[in-house]
């Protein structure tokens, strides 16, 4: 079997949801697409590592885990796990709450640019802050 480069998704927004999986499909990528923090931590948990990177929007609606707390949970699992943030609004916020030598794209942006930076953090073994 192929090893897959499978990308987990967390957005909330399924317009967005849709540009993110169109983006990443013509790039190359397999998906998994989680909806809210809750569900993206319950994937991670089970994955048995089968994800390679984690691309999550920053505000997950209602839910009580947002983009900031999946993605330390992906480097509880993995501390080199690539993180790419999505945000319109808490850019801001990277500095101090986001996981070092992730990328923080905000909205609105071009599909390449999402898919230039996870492969930007896949290829470069320890990407630089």
């Amino acid at each position: 079997m192929e090893d897959l480069l499978v990308i987990l998704v967390v957005e909330d927004d399924q317009l967005i949801q849709g540009i993110v999986e169109g983006a990443l499909s013509d790039g190359g990528f397999e998906l998994a697409i989680a909806s809210s923090g809750e569900q993206a931590v319950e994937l991670l948990d089970g994955s048995g590592g089968k994800y390679r990177a984690l691309v999550t929007d920053i505000n997950l609606g209602s839910g009580k885990l947002d983009g900031w707390n999946v993605a330390r949970r992906a480097r509880e699992i993995d501390p080199e796990f690539p993180v790419v943030y999505m945000t319109g609004d808490s850019a801001d916020e990277w500095a101090s709450k986001g996981v070092p030598n992730s990328i923080l794209i905000t909205k609105p942006f071009a599909p390449a640019q999402l898919v230039t930076a996870i492969s930007q953090l896949l290829n470069s073994g320890t990407p630089t802050a």
